[in-house]
């Protein structure tokens, strides 16, 4: 950075329940897909940093886990991550879903943003949802939870106000320098963003209770330069034999449609052709045990 130039730059963490729209609004902000989305909670289980790079500022948006009541460890293990988070961050966005009546869980997350030390922006996400009447209803319910320096809508699936939403968080920002590169949309480790795109299709094609026993370890990942081709081989780990059937699905049905997908993402991710191959094992009770979950790198991360 040239020693003369002057920016904004900072961390912004994005806090809220499960599901509430973090992921679909960091996308929607740094304009590429970065974090997995689906409508299951705990999707997120990584505490992920994206990269917003402007002239004037250099924004780094901190997707959490929802925060959530744990029923076993790696619950435990999210909510540590999320609350962690907040640790000398400049910005801590409490998310709101408007489509879901704000509640004591709300309030409780509000608390916890309360206690940081950081400016405070209360947004109401999945503004398309609902009418605007219902989406300002929300807002006022949210804004007797805690003292917010700014409040707004957005639905970022419509790209509605989410350049609203990037000038708050940069309002608030101190001037310092760039912390990434500026080609760098995220600082996930290539690997975890390969197993959280194959993750994100298991959980977009399953159901019930498939989606929250699932964990992926990439097992192999080398490049063929000669064939510019991307060989990559993972495993997703279930909990139980009935799982492991519904992934693979009659006649293989299943693991081949999520694989089809999961290469599309990570082709246009890696910006070559890729070999897939996928595996399903059992691994009875994981997500009860710590040192399962710290391999899968949820939580902290690798």
């Amino acid at each position: 950075m040239d020693p003369s130039e002057t920016i904004k730059s900072g961390f912004a963490v994005l806090v809220g329940r499960p599901n509430s729209g973090k992921s679909t609004l960091i996308n929607a902000a740094v304009g590429t897909k970065v974090a997995i989305t689906s409508d299951t909670p705990q999707t997120t289980r990584h505490r992920l940093r994206a990269v917003l790079d402007r002239e004037d500022a250099q924004v780094v948006l901190v997707d959490t886990p929802g925060l959530h009541k744990p029923h076993d460890a790696l619950g435990e293990e999210l909510n540590r991550s999320a609350m962690l988070a907040l640790n000398d961050v400049d910005v801590a966005c409490l998310v709101i879903d408007a489509s879901q009546r704000v509640g004591r869980g709300d309030e409780r997350v509000a608390a916890i943003v309360s206690a940081a030390k950081a400016h405070r922006i209360l947004v109401i996400t999945k503004a398309d949802l609902v009418s605007q009447e219902e989406a300002e209803s929300q807002l006022r319910a949210a804004s007797k939870f805690a003292e917010f320096d700014e409040a707004l809508v957005v639905s970022a699936t419509e790209g509605f106000n989410v350049d609203g939403f990037i000038e708050a968080v940069v309002r608030f920002l101190p001037k310092g320098p760039r912390y990434f590169p500026r080609d760098m949309p995220t600082d996930q480790p290539l690997e975890v963003m390969i197993a959280e795109f194959v993750r994100e299709k298991v959980l977009r094609k399953t159901r019930d209770e498939v989606p929250h026993a699932v964990g992926v370890a990439i097992e192999e990942f080398d490049f063929d330069e000669r064939h510019d081709l991307a060989r990559i081989r993972a495993t997703i780990f279930v909990e139980r034999d009935s799982q492991k059937g519904i992934i693979i699905g009659k006649g293989g049905e299943m693991i081949k449609a999520i694989g089809t997908e999961a290469r599309e993402d990570l082709e246009r991710l890696l910006g070559d052709k890729v070999f897939l191959d996928l595996r399903v094992k059992v691994r009875k009770d994981w997500r009860r045990d710590a040192s399962q979950i710290r391999r899968f790198g949820y939580g902290e991360g690798l």
